[in-house]
């Protein structure tokens, strides 16, 4: 009975049509748990309500994914608001019906609900921890228990714009190179399957001895017109499989994490992102007045790399046993002399969280400079890479011909 009940009160949402007190017709959604608390919400606001019917599931396939982009855009219109003196639920109604993706709609509009029937913020969200994670419901949580949730508020927007910017960047580093490998690859493998047979054809009828590089791409182009499949299948399988291990094996990651810092120009560019996630992190929580230990639990996972993750959890360690963080961040031996020395200062003189606010913003601008450093090593780097394959793949077919023209 009590399942039932509770299922019962599951808030839905429900299409609504009807006439104001000037008798002109509205229309509209609302979230409640039955069709009855609709039409009394609707009589509270003078509305006569008509047709009510609850909205299709049909809608559901239209939604796409909710992402870190559009939790950091709602973050930041939440604040806002709030700093406009918007009542939360009202904001929260505000931005959750004027959002674009049905899926967020129906995440905000929930939160609303719990709010509206007295859960506390932090608690709402921390109901939604994919999309909330620890980091945002502390600071959420901080800042109700101080009265300065609007503050607070607009620091994780920032903080989320920061981070998103950060991920972007790193993406376009990394993307930009992979995407243009991938197109050469493909295309090579098309010329290997269907247009190397045709020259195969041709060279039959020469009844000459054809040159060993020519010979070589020719039989690489058989082995592939007869185990394309065993090679396409094998690389969807080792992608599926390492994805697998990556996600289920954290030394594996330790690994992968650990070697990727070593490379040339992107563990540059790694490192860098890491310290300004570290530093950004670090700044919003002691800001909001977290403690450090809690605040450098939370900031681990925002690094973003296993190795200043475990880095960062060996300093809770020893900041909980009284050692300052610059001591601890030196004993690593992954944090820069002047990152040091910045925290030495901000400990010093007591503005730790601005100090650290400035090391973030001047990691993430040398981010960006690094990227766009790497896009103009890469270009010409790539240009080799493809000129070395589909070129060598013509000059092999080709070779035939000028030997031939030379002959005659």
């Amino acid at each position: 009975m009590a399942a039932a009940t509770q299922k019962t009160e599951k808030p839905m949402i429900f299409q609504w049509s009807g006439s104001d007190k000037h008798g002109r017709k509205v229309k509209g959604e609302s979230r409640a748990a039955g069709e009855s608390m609709v039409r009394a919400e609707l009589r509270r606001q003078g509305i006569i309500p008509g047709t009510i019917k609850k909205k299709s599931t049909l809608l559901s396939a239209r939604k796409r994914k909710i992402t870190a982009g559009d939790i950091a855009v709602f973050s930041r219109q939440l604040a806002t608001m709030m700093n406009a003196g918007v009542p939360l639920v009202q904001a929260f109604d505000i931005v959750g019906r004027g959002h674009e993706n049905p899926a967020m709609q129906d995440l905000l509009l929930a939160v609303k609900s719990d709010v509206e029937s007295g859960t506390a913020l932090a608690e709402a969200l921390g109901k939604h921890p994919f999309y909330f994670d620890d980091l945002f419901c502390n600071l959420v949580k901080a800042g109700e228990a101080a009265g300065v949730l609007e503050i607070l508020l607009d620091k994780i927007a920032t903080y989320k714009e920061k981070t998103e910017s950060l991920k972007g960047k790193i993406k376009k580093a990394l993307f930009y190179p992979a995407a243009v490998i991938i197109v050469a690859l493909v295309v090579t493998a098309v010329i290997m399957i269907f247009v190397i047979p045709q020259f195969q054809s041709l060279f039959a009828n020469f009844g000459g001895d054809l040159p060993a590089f020519t010979k070589a791409v020719i039989a690489l182009s058989e082995w592939m017109q007869e185990w394309w499949w065993a090679l396409l299948l094998g690389i969807i399988t080792s992608t599926y499989v390492l994805s697998n291990i990556w996600k289920r094996s954290r030394k594996f990651r330790q690994t992968l994490d650990k070697i990727l810092l070593k490379f040339p120009v992107l563990g540059v560019i790694l490192n860098k992102a890491s310290i300004a996630r570290y530093a950004r992190t670090l700044a919003t929580m002691f800001a909001a007045g977290v403690p450090l230990v809690e605040a450098l639990e939370s900031v681990a996972g925002a690094t973003g790399n296993m190795v200043y993750s475990d880095a960062v959890m060996r300093m809770r360690e020893d900041v909980a046993t009284g050692q300052s963080l610059q001591l601890t961040m030196k004993q690593q031996g992954l944090f820069p002399h002047m990152v040091i020395q910045m925290v030495a200062i901000g400990e010093e003189s007591g503005a730790l969280d601005d100090m650290l606010s400035k090391v973030a913003d001047f990691y993430e601008e040398e981010v960006d400079n690094a990227v766009d450093a790497l896009s103009s090593l890469l270009e010409p780097f790539i240009m080799v890479i493809i000129g070395t394959l589909v070129g060598g793949l013509v000059v092999a077919m080709y070779l035939p011909i000028f030997k031939m023209a030379s002959v005659v």
